[in-house]
């Protein structure tokens, strides 16, 4: 009988080693947690005898390092309903809590390899448009809807078509052309997503289709070191004047004195989602005068989990549209894709690239769509078994949310 033992950082990482290792046959003898993750012994040609055998030496010598030394005679034992220390109770219930997500995990790894497998033999065409979907990069429960929705219009025989369509038509993309309309913008966002490089952007479009004069510049970003000098490098390139605001009084007064231009953008200080004082920060911005449309800016090289807090965090302060930049550095973009599906926080603008003017293109769903599709198969990574089972996992418990 063949004995090995195993180390992962979890239950599933181990499972795969030992089914790549032993193949399908073997048989998981024990598990427990270690220091880094978790320890599995498995075997092939399981005897039983021989497990018992093997598995008692091995609890034996591990047994000194897991077990407290006798309370020696002389000593006072606790009475056994005696609370000995919240933190020895708090570790107690802890290790309750890993074995118990140590147990979910081995059991869970089967179910879902089963789960996936039976739905690929039953529903081949829905396990198929299901894992080209995640291939994109989409979350579990925009799949799941999507498939849903082409299922029930009965279009499976075209599926992917039908899904990339239905995809694009459940982007929030906005009508409204700040290039056209003008008004007054603030662009507020996270550090070093590229808040300043857009204003000249929009600010150098907008002087092309009606002329510089109708466009004002202010930057309140008396953090970042050269903020100011950067916009107003900018500004001279573009002939447009850059004015700047310290608090909400100088951004009143620099407001008033831009009150004939037609556009006026405001580049904000770079604000971590994260900041306590984020609110009052932005709140800055309401000078009570003229109204002003925040824009934020989202860069689409960031995980879709910090593209949410950014966006929930944002919208305290109230958000008209969003911005998407480094179009061309994502390395896939469904993600983004399914953060605005489900924030439903309409995208104006996308930027691909550094030059001003030309990097700036309205936003459009269907060519998002098609900019995903294209990343997708640059990649060229199709997705592990594992990774399959795993997101089904996923489908199933919001299946039932």
């Amino acid at each position: 009988m063949k004995m090995k033992r195993y180390f992962a950082p979890d239950m599933r990482q181990a499972i795969r080693r030992v089914r790549e290792d032993q193949g399908p046959n073997s048989v998981i003898l024990s598990n427990r947690r270690v220091p880094g993750g978790v320890e599995i012994i498995a075997a092939l040609d399981y005897d039983e005898a021989l497990v018992n055998q093997a598995l008692g030496a091995y609890e034996n010598n591990s047994r000194g390092e897991g077990e407290a030394a006798e309370v020696p005679s002389g000593m006072d034992k606790p009475y056994p309903g005696e609370n000995i220390g919240d933190p020895a109770a708090e570790s107690s219930i802890q290790s309750i809590r890993n074995d118990l997500k140590a147990l979910r995990d081995l059991m869970e790894a089967p179910l879902l390899q089963f789960g996936w497998g039976e739905m690929r033999k039953v529903q081949p065409l829905r396990a198929n448009l299901l894992k080209r979907l995640m291939a994109l990069g989409l979350d579990a429960t925009l799949c799941r809807e999507i498939v849903d929705k082409v299922v029930e219009s009965g279009r499976m025989e075209n599926g992917w078509a039908a899904s990339l369509k239905l995809l694009a038509e459940m982007l929030p993309v906005s009508d409204d052309d700040i290039l056209s309309e003008g008004g007054v913008i603030a662009l507020v966002g996270s550090t070093g997503v590229g808040k300043t490089t857009t204003v000249a952007k929009l600010a150098a479009r907008f002087a092309l289709r009606h002329g510089r004069r109708h466009v004002a510049l202010i930057t309140t970003d008396s953090y970042r070191i050269g903020a100011h000098e950067q916009l107003r490098t900018y500004g001279r390139i573009l002939g447009i004047p850059v004015q700047t605001a310290g608090d909400k009084d100088e951004l009143a007064a620099a407001l008033n004195h831009a009150r004939d231009r037609k556009l006026v953008l405001i580049d904000t200080a770079g604000v971590s989602q994260r900041d306590m004082h984020l609110t009052e920060k932005l709140s800055s911005l309401n000078t009570g005068g003229q109204e002003i449309h925040n824009y934020l800016v989202l860069s689409a090289t960031s995980q879709a989990q910090v593209q949410s807090e950014v966006i929930r965090s944002f919208q305290k302060s109230g958000l008209q549209r969003c911005i998407l930049t480094k179009i061309d550095e994502a390395g896939s973009l469904g993600g983004t894709l399914a953060t605005l599906a489900h924030h439903g926080l309409p995208a104006a603008y996308v930027s691909d690239g550094q030059k001003v003017p030309d990097d700036l293109h309205p936003a459009r769903g269907e060519k998002l769509v098609k900019h995903a599709v294209e990343l997708m198969q640059q990649r060229q990574e199709a997705l592990t078994e594992d990774a399959l089972a795993f997101n089904f996992g996923g489908l199933v418990a919001n299946a039932h949310v």
